[in-house]
């Protein structure tokens, strides 16, 4: 990459110095996929995005074939990328899938909650409270086998059924994940419909109720092209956990108005820019999601893909 395609560093006030990307492309970026992806490729999609620099990894999902069938081939994925020094978080719907995921190695699991009850029904075909009764058990013998939990809160900031959803609901369901034993909190605005305002007003209605700022990341969706704005609105407020997708591949199944997530491309180059540190090679990833969407047949949505990928080393181009 020629100093010309690198953002000056400027760094901004009171933002953290350095940022863990919580990287989703093989599992959320994935799991929408019409065509099967051969898990094979699945492997070395996650092995390049650990050589590119990544640190947190989400590999797969142990959920019942028939909902997700992207995934359905988790328990022949996970072992080809267990040995890899990085974190490979799996999701875990019931504890079932636990017991799946424990059985081959897994340490960080996640449970994937809702904030409204529409989302829960179509996702989970239960109540928001029958859902959080289903996670209760699954996160506790989780914290029992020493695996780390993440708690996902989808529909944070809007539900396709519900429209806007009160961030008193939002607070009530990370706080009842996190008296269940979360380590951490993921905030997913899944149909994308967030603004910068609103982002502070649910992490400062979070910190009122007791959940700590370092315990929360956040989960933004391009929908409305509002993504960098509310991952910067949370930088500001301290917040250093941003999940992301390489090439800005995904959606939701359970939500069709939910387009792709944020780009890891597009969210190194801002936080670059910014002077904070996330120890990924913007050179690397970008060859990784040419490789990947060269796979899948379709240019990438990543704008910062799309504009340094003409230009520059051999190795972007790599195939």
């Amino acid at each position: 990459m020629t100093t010309q395609q690198l953002p000056m560093s400027v760094p901004a006030p009171n933002l953290p110095a350095r940022v863990r990307i919580h990287e989703v492309g093989a599992r959320d970026g994935l799991q929408n996929e019409k065509a099967t992806v051969p898990t094979e490729v699945k492997a070395e999609f996650i092995r390049r995005l650990a050589d590119a620099g990544l640190t947190t990894i989400e590999a797969t999902s142990f959920v019942h074939p028939k909902w997700v069938p992207q995934l359905a081939d988790a328990e022949q994925l996970f072992p080809l990328v267990s040995e890899l020094p990085v974190a490979l978080p799996v999701l875990v719907p019931n504890d079932r899938g636990l017991e799946r995921a424990l059985a081959l190695g897994a340490t960080r699991v996640a449970v994937f909650a809702s904030a409204t009850e529409s989302f829960a029904k179509a996702n989970l075909n239960r109540t928001l409270d029958e859902s959080l009764a289903v996670f209760e058990p699954v996160v506790a013998r989780a914290k029992d086998e020493g695996a780390h939990v993440r708690g996902y809160v989808s529909m944070c900031f809007g539900d396709p059924w519900e429209g806007p959803v009160p961030v008193h609901q939002v607070v009530r369901v990370c706080t009842a994940l996190r008296d269940m034993g979360c380590d951490e909190l993921s905030l997913g605005d899944t149909i994308g419909v967030a603004t910068p305002g609103h982002v502070l007003e649910l992490l400062s209605a979070l910190n009122e109720q007791g959940v700590p700022t370092d315990v929360i990341g956040v989960h933004f969706h391009d929908t409305y092209g509002q993504a960098l704005a509310n991952t910067y609105a949370a930088l500001q407020h301290g917040v250093s956990t941003v999940d992301a997708s390489a090439g800005g591949l995904g959606g939701c199944p359970f939500a069709k108005s939910a387009t792709g997530n944020l780009a890891t491309e597009d969210l190194v180059w801002m936080l670059r820019g910014l002077g904070i540190d996330t120890g990924v090679d913007l050179d690397r990833l970008i060859a990784t999601s040419l490789w990947m969407a060269d796979r899948l047949g379709r240019p990438s949505p990543s704008r910062t893909v799309r504009a340094l990928s003409h230009e520059g080393p051999e190795s972007r181009k790599e195939q």
